[in-house]
Formats: structure tokens, sequence, C-alpha cells
């Protein structure tokens, strides 16, 4: 009883701490985090400074994201030997999206359970709820600044412009 009580407190705190944080926009620095792939790779934000950094939250359930996936694959093939790191996260756990990745595979790194990482890039509405669409894009350059920020369907084709230009300017 108590542990539920006090894990319902911290996961208050979060969703409070969230609200209260403005929206994230191009020219913000990027909130870090930690995260671990489905293949236990462990990624620190911060510790990816000097490569540009796509972030795709993404969802089994999204429909645009089942027609965007093909398309980001495509990108991330193209810069595969680049200073670019692909990283797709969702709130799902690995026992939903395994199933969903045999049929839909990527060729970036998969992050699972990855809602304390939305709480940080999710826009709130003025009652404390998330307002993310999935797909979303955020594009980070190497200092940790948001370049982009996108979200919705057909939007590879500017990503991938946008990491082209920041290869090429900084």
């Amino acid at each position: 009883m108590l542990k539920t009580v006090l894990s319902s407190f911290v996961i208050l705190l979060a969703v409070i701490s969230a609200a209260a944080q403005q929206s994230l926009k191009p020219g913000n620095s990027a909130p870090d985090f930690q995260a671990e792939t489905l293949d236990g790779k462990h990624y620190n934000l911060s510790g990816l400074q000097g490569k540009v950094v796509v972030l795709t939250f993404w969802s089994t359930r999204c429909d645009i994201c089942h027609s965007e996936i093909p398309k980001l694959n495509e990108v991330a093939k193209r810069y595969q030997d680049k200073d670019v790191v692909f990283l797709a996260l969702t709130m799902e756990n690995q026992v939903k999206i395994e199933p969903y990745l045999r049929k839909n595979p990527f060729v970036f790194n998969i992050v699972p359970n990855s809602f304390g990482v939305v709480l940080k890039y999710a826009d709130m509405d003025k009652n404390g709820a998330i307002n993310m669409g999935f797909p979303s894009y955020f594009l980070i350059n190497k200092n940790g600044t948001i370049a982009l920020k996108s979200y919705g369907w057909d939007k590879t084709a500017n990503l991938e412009s946008q990491i082209s230009q920041l290869l090429s300017t900084e």
C-alpha cells in the first residue's frame, strides 16, 4: 500500500513538473534523458553532443506511424555512416512492440517504455494533459539545441533536408 502511494506521488510530481514546463520550441535546449534500447544499448542525450540526434515518438496504434516508418528507415540508411543518431521512442513495452516490429522493422534504435521522456518533450494543455501528435519528430543539433519540432504525416523530406543542413553548417 505504501509503495503504491509513493509511486503515485512520484508520478504526480513528474506530471506537475512537466505541466509547468514551457512548450519546447526550436532554439530551446533539448531536455536530457537516459534510455535503453531494445538491444540493450544505453543512451544519454547529453553524451551525444557532437552528433545530430533524431528523436521520433511513435506508437503501434498510430496509423500515420505505419506509413512513416519505411520513409524514416530510408532516411536513417542514408545517414548510416554520418554523425547522426536515430532514436525511436515509444511508451509501449517490449512485449507490445516486438510482434509489431517483426512485420514493421526499424533500421534504427527502438526505445520502449519512454513515458518519462515523453513527459519532457510533449506539450501540455492547460489541465496538464499530454498533447503530442504521433509521430513526433525532434531534430537536435550537435550542440544539444532543438533545431526542428514537427509531427504528423509526410514530414520525412523536411526532416532529411534539415539533417543535411545541420551536418553541413556545424
